[in-house]
């Protein structure tokens, strides 16, 4: 059964006023590529709230795996990726990769609350790497154990949620018809 769409201010995540992004007033190019990153950090918390193990592990449609909870997986994934073993050189394995399922993130996603436990707390772990890291680098010139300079990895990262938050808007919408914001 397909929800009824549902749009309008009545039916935002948040009030504008309880929004916990900002995306505006940044000074200087530290300031808005951490802080543009970190409005779409939120708006993945946004797009998840409210439901639950089930609705989270829910796919969008056949043949695809893509469920907000595999999103949450992915972006766990990219983050750890990207922070921790492109630039501050980690020589481990990466998140949900394992054996020659490279879409383990995605394929693991069932609708168990454990597994949902599991996922939040890898990726708030991952964000919380990354956070620091590059709150520590002596600046966006600043080259990691790759050697591709921090500026261009968070404006990768930038790119990187904006696509998917464009999947969560969809998936959202595809499981109680909320749209937007």
């Amino acid at each position: 059964m397909t929800e009824e769409r549902q749009f309008g201010w009545s039916n935002m995540f948040v009030t504008p006023e309880e929004d916990p992004r900002s995306q505006q007033g940044y000074r200087g190019e530290q300031a808005v590529l951490v802080g543009y990153l970190d409005d779409y950090r939120k708006t993945l918390v946004l797009k998840c709230a409210g439901l639950d193990a089930e609705q989270l592990a829910r796919r969008s449609v056949e043949p695809s795996t893509m469920s907000l909870l595999g999103l949450i997986r992915h972006l766990a994934g990219v983050e750890h990726y990207w922070f921790r073993i492109h630039m501050d050189g980690y020589d481990g394995p990466r998140l949900y990769r394992s054996g020659d399922d490279r879409d383990e993130d995605f394929n693991g996603a069932v609708g168990d609350p454990e597994v949902v436990r599991e996922a939040w707390e890898t990726w708030r772990g991952e964000v919380a790497f990354a956070e620091q890291y590059v709150a520590a680098a002596p600046g966006m010139d600043f080259a990691g154990a790759k050697g591709d300079e921090l500026r261009d990895i968070l404006v990768h990262m930038i790119e990187e949620y904006a696509r998917h938050m464009g999947h969560a808007d969809l998936l959202r919408e595809r499981i109680d018809g909320r749209v937007g914001q």
